[in-house]
Protein backbone atom coordinates (compact mmCIF):
# COMPACT_ATOMS: atom_id res chain seq x y z
CA UNK A 1 0.00 0.00 0.00
CA UNK A 2 1.41 3.37 -0.99
CA UNK A 3 1.77 6.34 1.33
CA UNK A 4 -0.82 8.22 -0.72
CA UNK A 5 -3.39 5.45 -0.21
CA UNK A 6 -2.69 5.39 3.53
CA UNK A 7 -3.22 9.15 3.73
CA UNK A 8 -6.47 8.86 1.74
CA UNK A 9 -7.80 6.12 4.03
CA UNK A 10 -6.89 8.01 7.20
CA UNK A 11 -8.40 11.30 5.96
CA UNK A 12 -11.58 9.59 4.78
CA UNK A 13 -11.88 7.83 8.13
CA UNK A 14 -11.64 11.19 9.92
CA UNK A 15 -14.37 12.76 7.80
CA UNK A 16 -16.92 9.96 8.22
CA UNK A 17 -18.82 9.43 11.48
CA UNK A 18 -20.56 6.52 13.20
CA UNK A 19 -22.05 3.77 11.07
CA UNK A 20 -20.61 5.07 7.79
CA UNK A 21 -17.09 5.22 9.25
CA UNK A 22 -17.27 1.65 10.56
CA UNK A 23 -18.54 0.34 7.21
CA UNK A 24 -15.71 2.13 5.42
CA UNK A 25 -13.13 0.65 7.78
CA UNK A 26 -14.58 -2.85 7.39
CA UNK A 27 -14.52 -2.59 3.59
CA UNK A 28 -10.91 -1.41 3.58
CA UNK A 29 -9.85 -4.27 5.88
CA UNK A 30 -11.78 -6.76 3.74
CA UNK A 31 -10.05 -5.48 0.57
CA UNK A 32 -6.63 -5.82 2.27
CA UNK A 33 -7.26 -9.53 2.74
CA UNK A 34 -5.59 -11.75 5.33
CA UNK A 35 -3.81 -9.71 8.02
CA UNK A 36 -5.69 -6.60 6.95
CA UNK A 37 -6.99 -5.83 10.43
CA UNK A 38 -3.53 -5.95 11.98
CA UNK A 39 -2.16 -3.78 9.20
CA UNK A 40 -4.99 -1.24 9.55
CA UNK A 41 -4.49 -1.06 13.32
CA UNK A 42 -0.73 -0.57 13.08
CA UNK A 43 -0.40 1.60 9.97
CA UNK A 44 -3.68 3.54 9.87
CA UNK A 45 -4.19 3.91 13.62
CA UNK A 46 -7.66 2.36 13.66
CA UNK A 47 -8.94 0.44 16.67
CA UNK A 48 -9.66 -3.25 16.45
CA UNK A 49 -13.00 -3.05 18.25
CA UNK A 50 -14.31 -0.43 15.80
CA UNK A 51 -13.24 -2.54 12.84
CA UNK A 52 -14.90 -5.64 14.32
CA UNK A 53 -18.12 -3.71 14.89
CA UNK A 54 -17.97 -2.50 11.27
CA UNK A 55 -17.38 -6.04 10.02
CA UNK A 56 -20.40 -7.22 11.98
CA UNK A 57 -22.53 -4.41 10.49
CA UNK A 58 -21.27 -5.21 7.00
CA UNK A 59 -21.94 -8.94 7.42
CA UNK A 60 -25.42 -8.67 8.96
CA UNK A 61 -26.65 -5.41 7.44
CA UNK A 62 -27.84 -4.27 10.87
CA UNK A 63 -26.68 -0.84 12.03
CA UNK A 64 -25.40 -0.72 15.61
CA UNK A 65 -26.76 2.29 17.47
CA UNK A 66 -24.06 4.39 19.12
CA UNK A 67 -26.19 5.89 21.94
CA UNK A 68 -23.82 8.83 22.39
CA UNK A 69 -26.51 10.74 24.29
CA UNK A 70 -26.53 8.07 27.02
CA UNK A 71 -22.89 8.64 27.92
CA UNK A 72 -21.65 10.92 30.64
CA UNK A 73 -22.68 11.74 34.16
CA UNK A 74 -26.29 11.35 35.22
CA UNK A 75 -28.14 14.34 36.60
CA UNK A 76 -28.61 14.59 40.34
CA UNK A 77 -32.39 14.26 39.93
CA UNK A 78 -31.94 10.88 38.27
CA UNK A 79 -29.74 9.54 41.07
CA UNK A 80 -31.86 11.00 43.91
CA UNK A 81 -35.44 11.40 42.65
CA UNK A 82 -36.80 12.92 45.90
CA UNK A 83 -33.99 15.45 46.35
CA UNK A 84 -35.74 18.44 44.77
CA UNK A 85 -38.93 17.86 46.77
CA UNK A 86 -36.95 17.54 50.00
CA UNK A 87 -35.03 20.71 49.20
CA UNK A 88 -38.29 22.59 48.59
CA UNK A 89 -39.68 21.45 51.93
CA UNK A 90 -36.62 22.72 53.76
CA UNK A 91 -36.38 26.03 51.91
CA UNK A 92 -40.11 26.91 51.86
CA UNK A 93 -40.17 27.47 55.60
CA UNK A 94 -37.41 30.10 55.29
CA UNK A 95 -38.50 31.82 52.05
CA UNK A 96 -39.98 35.22 51.38
CA UNK A 97 -41.13 36.96 48.23
CA UNK A 98 -39.36 39.90 46.64
CA UNK A 99 -40.07 43.01 48.71
CA UNK A 100 -40.55 45.27 45.69
CA UNK A 101 -42.98 42.78 44.07
CA UNK A 102 -41.23 43.34 40.73
CA UNK A 103 -40.28 39.68 40.28
CA UNK A 104 -41.82 36.39 41.28
CA UNK A 105 -38.56 35.09 42.69
CA UNK A 106 -38.43 33.73 46.20
CA UNK A 107 -35.55 34.70 48.47
CA UNK A 108 -34.28 32.48 51.20
CA UNK A 109 -31.93 33.21 54.08
CA UNK A 110 -30.50 29.69 54.02
CA UNK A 111 -27.20 29.11 52.30
CA UNK A 112 -26.70 26.14 50.00
CA UNK A 113 -24.34 24.62 52.57
CA UNK A 114 -27.02 24.94 55.26
CA UNK A 115 -29.60 23.29 52.98
CA UNK A 116 -27.13 20.44 52.48
CA UNK A 117 -26.61 20.09 56.25
CA UNK A 118 -30.37 20.04 56.85
CA UNK A 119 -30.87 17.41 54.14
CA UNK A 120 -28.44 15.21 56.06
CA UNK A 121 -29.92 15.97 59.50
CA UNK A 122 -33.65 16.08 58.76
CA UNK A 123 -34.13 13.96 55.66
CA UNK A 124 -31.62 11.17 56.32
CA UNK A 125 -29.33 11.61 53.32
CA UNK A 126 -25.71 10.51 53.59
CA UNK A 127 -22.98 13.07 52.96
CA UNK A 128 -21.31 10.98 50.26
CA UNK A 129 -24.49 10.57 48.21
CA UNK A 130 -25.45 14.28 48.20
CA UNK A 131 -24.02 16.69 45.63
CA UNK A 132 -21.81 19.58 46.68
CA UNK A 133 -23.17 22.82 48.14
CA UNK A 134 -22.49 24.56 44.82
CA UNK A 135 -24.66 22.07 42.95
CA UNK A 136 -27.41 22.45 45.55
CA UNK A 137 -27.23 26.21 44.99
CA UNK A 138 -27.67 25.71 41.26
CA UNK A 139 -30.66 23.41 41.86
CA UNK A 140 -32.23 25.99 44.18
CA UNK A 141 -31.88 28.62 41.46
CA UNK A 142 -33.52 26.24 38.97
CA UNK A 143 -36.40 25.79 41.42
CA UNK A 144 -36.90 29.56 41.48
CA UNK A 145 -35.17 30.47 44.74
CA UNK A 146 -32.67 33.32 44.93
CA UNK A 147 -29.95 32.82 47.51
CA UNK A 148 -29.10 35.91 49.52
CA UNK A 149 -26.19 36.29 51.86
CA UNK A 150 -27.11 36.07 55.50
CA UNK A 151 -27.35 39.51 57.12
CA UNK A 152 -24.98 38.58 59.97
CA UNK A 153 -22.20 37.68 57.57
CA UNK A 154 -22.16 41.01 55.71
CA UNK A 155 -19.25 43.24 56.68
CA UNK A 156 -20.30 46.40 58.50
CA UNK A 157 -19.69 49.76 56.92
CA UNK A 158 -17.53 52.26 58.77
Amino acid sequence: MTQEMQTTFVETGKVLKGHQKRLFMARVVKSLGRGGMTYACQELGWTESTIRKGQHELRTGIECIDAVNLRGRKRTEEKLPNLLVDMQEIVDSQSQIDGSFQTERLYTRLSAAEVRRQLIARKGYRSDELPTAKTIGVKLNELGYQLRSVTKSRPQKN
